[in-house]
């Protein structure tokens, strides 16, 4: 009886893992997102179930559990593989933070598509050249409740040259201008807030005068997504986008709508030349979701992935163990990612994401 129980566990087990195969899309559907989140620690009843069968001498089960176990583990794997696309010699440039900080201010609501954007007054203080490298960071403030000194902090010690916020709130924004968040990063572009926002909008900041800015860089059916363009090294126009699609309990389908939707800022950056596009984001879904897999086919590299360190896990941030990893920096071809972290922020559920930025000339 323990034996059938035991290949009964097999199977249910394989099955489970095989949802992580479903074509995109086709997962969304309750409870697919969840327990396709939940297959990296598949492997910890598997094993036990396995040295069961080993003390029964159940060699046949024994063995199956302990496959299904491993390729349960698979796509983490992946986070200690190679780069596909090694790194090439880099050149020096003139970083953001060669250049003075200036205070903000606000600026017309009516001049750049929001009224939540601000813009340090004109300067003739500029770099000499585009940075070839920038810090990124990025962080979920549940509901606006984060430690707006502490984003403020690590920002300013981790020399953040690009901060995405997700999950924003006015309230939160006016804190961080409290604690000086506008000397290290003076130029701001929010997404319109709305009722159907999830859990509040995006925002982005930056510390160098972008190019271009945009309160919605492409329809998803989540929060908007806002963008700046930045001028980098090599004649190379970098579109940085700060993205939040909805939770799966938020509507299955728009949940996976907003992911794969995301990858229509790859295709708008592979149009033009030198272009290259970057989101960050709480993005909700892992590599174990046929949707996030399709967003990264669509002409995304996941920072952690090229990394080939480890995955970056950043939710819940009160657990040690489990976590999953929510949270991605991702940019098209033509940029490599170094420096690849995450460290927690009080007051929110997410840990902040941090990796620093080169293009290549």
């Amino acid at each position: 009886m323990l034996v059938w129980l035991l290949w009964g566990v097999m199977i249910v087990g394989m099955l489970w893992v095989l949802l992580s195969e479903l074509p995109a899309g086709v997962e969304a559907r309750m409870p697919f997102p969840y327990m396709i989140a939940l297959i990296p620690f598949l492997w910890v009843p598997l094993v036990a179930c396995a040295v069961v069968a080993g003390i029964i001498h159940a060699w046949g089960p024994m063995c199956c559990l302990l496959g299904v176990a491993l390729s349960a583990s698979t796509r983490r794997i992946a986070y200690w593989g190679t780069d596909p696309h090694p790194r090439r010699e880099r050149r020096t440039t003139v970083t953001a933070h060669d250049a003075p900080r200036e205070t903000s201010r606000e600026t017309d609501s009516t001049a750049r598509g929001t009224s939540r954007e601000t813009s340090p007054a004109v300067s003739a203080d500029v770099a000499a050249e585009p940075p070839s490298s920038l810090t990124l960071m990025t962080l979920n403030c549940r509901y606006g409740r984060a430690d707006a000194d502490a984003i403020a902090r690590e920002a300013r010690t981790r020399g953040v040259d690009v901060l995405a916020l997700q999950e924003a709130t006015d309230d939160l924004l006016a804190r961080l201008d409290a604690a000086g968040i506008a000397d290290l990063l003076p130029y701001r572009q929010s997404g319109e807030s709305k009722a159907t926002d999830n859990g509040g909008f995006n925002v982005i900041l930056s510390h160098i005068e972008p190019d271009a800015a945009v309160p919605r860089a492409i329809d998803i059916p989540a929060a908007d997504v806002p963008s700046i363009t930045l001028p980098m090294a090599g004649g190379r126009d970098v579109t940085f986008a700060s993205a939040h699609p909805k939770s799966p309990m938020r509507g299955c389908r728009e949940w996976s709508a907003g992911i794969i939707g995301l990858g229509g800022l790859a295709k708008a950056a592979s149009k033009e030349d030198h272009a290259v596009a970057v989101v960050l984001g709480d993005l909700n879904s892992s590599t174990e979701h046929p949707s996030f897999r399709a967003l990264l086919k669509a002409g995304f590299r996941d920072a952690s992935l090229t990394q080939a360190q480890g995955p970056n896990l950043t939710f819940p941030r009160w657990l040690k163990w489990p976590r999953i990893e929510l949270d991605h920096i991702l940019a098209t071809r033509g940029a490599d990612f170094t420096d690849v972290a995450s460290f927690e922020i009080p007051e929110t559920d997410h840990l902040a994401l941090t990796a620093r930025i080169t293009v290549r000339a």
